[in-house]
Order: structure tokens, then sequence, then C-alpha cells
């Protein structure tokens, strides 16, 4: 009996340590919707006055757990029932990413106007602010949820055949890191400015080591903003290339003597290119 017990407690610390294994190696899959993700949501939670930044993000969390908690069972379902959709999803998935990915290319090379909401504006009623915030908290957790989808269904892809058991451990703790570990550095970054303000404040005669350090981090905080843009977007297209590249036949097997990661960034770039053309041809049919 104590035999079978110990046996038991063998076999649940070798699953453990498989699917801390895949755990490690799905999360690097993922690495490139995170940066984006981080980018993102480092942009959706500033232009709140310092007070409502934290509670604003507090909000937004909570919304990304709940779009996990909707998308998990449903993507378990469809790798138990329906394995091919979630390949489907996934290359669907890859074509909406390569096509953000160029997108964000072009905005970058011909930037146009866009309307920008402002949460703190002297002329808003509390009221007014209140909506307003609460319109940009909705729209931050639709693109949360979006992202959580890509998310999901590529860590899922790392692990279609295993058993059930070990598909559910793996993709619930990559969403879960995905989650805190997004929020909580977005938490820093845009806190960022005030943890800089609050160090100049503390500087003995506006001089010595807490100066040099506040303002280095109020004036990298726009910085940091616009680098996760571009690593984000990168990012993008790599992650796009490579779920074309593992789950196309063709593309798997296509100039295989390129290095991996040009390749993908390549192929990333040529769907996203034809995917805007054809959104662009379908937009100008529609108002036609």
């Amino acid at each position: 009996m104590a035999s079978g017990f110990f046996a038991l407690l063998d076999d649940i610390a070798a699953l453990m340590d498989d699917v801390v294994v895949m755990s490690k190696i799905t999360t690097k899959k993922t690495a490139g919707i995170l940066g984006d993700d981080l980018a993102v949501n480092a942009e959706k939670a500033t232009g709140f006055v310092s007070s409502r930044e934290l509670p604003v993000l507090w909000a937004i969390t909570k919304g990304s757990f709940l779009n996990k908690l909707i998308i998990l069972p449903i993507a378990f379902l469809l790798s138990t029932f329906l394995p091919w959709a979630v390949t489907l999803i996934l290359i669907a998935g890859g074509v909406y990413l390569a096509y953000e990915g160029v997108e964000k290319v072009m905005e970058y090379f011909f930037p146009h106007e866009h309307k920008v909401d402002v949460v703190n504006h002297e002329d808003l009623s509390p009221e007014a602010q209140l909506k307003a915030e609460q319109k940009k908290v909705k729209s931050a957790i639709f693109t949360d949820f979006i992202l959580s989808v890509e998310i999901v269904i590529i860590a899922l892809g790392t692990v279609l055949g295993e058993p059930l058991v070990f598909q559910v451990l793996v993709v619930s703790i990559v969403a879960i890191i995905a989650t805190i570990g997004v929020y909580g550095i977005v938490a820093l970054i845009v806190r960022m400015d005030d943890m800089g303000f609050a160090l100049i404040q503390k500087s003995d005669n506006q001089k010595g080591v807490l100066l040099s350090i506040g303002n280095v981090l109020v004036k990298a905080l726009p910085i940091v903003i616009k680098s996760l843009s571009f690593i984000g977007t990168v990012a993008l297209l790599l992650v796009a290339g490579g779920i074309f590249t593992h789950n196309i036949e063709v593309l798997h097997h296509f100039a295989q003597s390129i290095p991996g990661v040009i390749k993908d960034f390549v192929i990333g770039i040529a769907v996203g290119v034809l995917a805007v053309l054809v959104v662009k041809l379908v937009s100008k049919v529609l108002k036609k």
C-alpha cells in the first residue's frame, strides 16, 4: 500500500517536471505576443491622472483573468474534440498578427492622425472622466481578449497530442504567467515617472545619486514605451512567420538553407502585406 502511494507521488513529481519544462518552452514561443501585449497595455494604461493609474490597471488585469477563464475551457474542448480547429485558429491568428505587424510598420513610414482619448481633461466633469475611463478600460480588455486567444492557442499548439491533464496544466500556467508578468511590468512602467519624481524630491539639495536616478526614470518612460512598441512589432512578425512555417508543410520545407529567424520574419512580412492588401481591397469594394 505504502509502495503504491510513493509510486503515485513519483508519477506526480515526474508529471510536474515535464509540465515545468514544457511551460518554459511554451512561454518562449509566446514571448513575441507577450512583448506586443506588454507594449499595447503600457500604452492603454497611460493617459490617466496619477491616482487612477493603478486602479485602472487593476481593472484591466481582472478583465484579463476573466478573458482567460472564458478562453481556456473553449480551447481545451477544441483540442479534445476538434484538434484540427486549433491549427486553423492558430493560422488565422498568425494572419492577424502579421497584418497587425505590417500595419504598424506602414504607420511608422506613412503616419496618419489618430484620435486620442484623453481621460484627465480639465474640462471634463468627474462623471464624464469616469465614463471616459471605463470606455478606455473596456477597449483595453477587448484588445487583451484578442491577444489572450493567440497566447492560449499558441501555447496549446505546443502540447497537442499530450494527455488532457498535461495540456490543462501547461496552458493554464502559461496563461497565469502571461497575465501576472505582463501587467506587473506594465504597473512598473506606468509608475516609472512617479518613482523618478519621488527620488528627485528625496535628493539632498537637488543633487546626488537620487537626483540622477530620478531624472533617468522620468526621461526614460517615453523611450521605454517607444522601444516596447518597436520590439513588439518585430516580435509579432517573427511569431506570425513561425506559426506559418511550423504548421504549413510547404513553408516548413521552403528555403531551409536560410536561418530560421530570417525565414520567419520574411514570411511574416509577406503574409502581412497580402493581408493588408486584401483588407484594403475589401474596404474599397464595400464602400462602392
